[in-house]
């Protein structure tokens, strides 16, 4: 399990504690000044027990330390911050939006597809193009076997 402790630098460190043939013992799996996403990703990457994001924030903050904001919560803010200045999505994304808060399951494709890159459309078109290459076609016969109209 991991936890955060001040060290004497004023700087904060992730821990977790093991179990060894010697005994317990505990491990740094990260140093910081600022509890951030790439901190976090080091600190799992490290970890040997299963390692909670959230309990090490709320652990970081109950030591004290500079919790950044999710890149989510930083883009919920400026979502509101346009809402309190009237600005307002168009229907469908605000739809969706609220099919993201209220449903239980994963938001849909076309959300990923609105959300998507330059590149990742591409990529994606690309793909489509490549497997239309890929269905065969049946070569047509020369003569149809339906007379053939004559107009006047």
């Amino acid at each position: 399990m991991a936890y955060v402790t001040r060290r004497k630098n004023g700087r904060f460190e992730i821990r977790e504690s093991v179990t060894t043939p010697t005994g317990p013992r505990s491990r740094s799996l990260a140093t910081f000044a600022a509890l951030t996403e790439d901190v976090l990703d080091r600190a799992a990457a490290r970890a040997q027990t299963p390692f909670d994001r959230a309990s090490v924030r709320q652990a970081a903050r109950r030591a004290g330390a500079d919790v950044a904001r999710r890149p989510v919560d930083d883009l919920a803010a400026r979502l509101l911050a346009e809402l309190a200045r009237g600005q307002r999505p168009t229907p469908a994304l605000a739809d969706l939006l609220v099919a993201g808060f209220t449903s239980e399951g994963s938001i849909s494709d076309l959300a990923r597809w609105i959300a998507a890159t330059a590149e990742e459309r591409a990529a994606a078109v690309l793909d489509v193009l490549d497997l239309a290459d890929a269905i065969p076609t049946r070569r047509r016969a020369d003569q149809s076997e339906f007379p053939r109209l004559r107009s006047a």
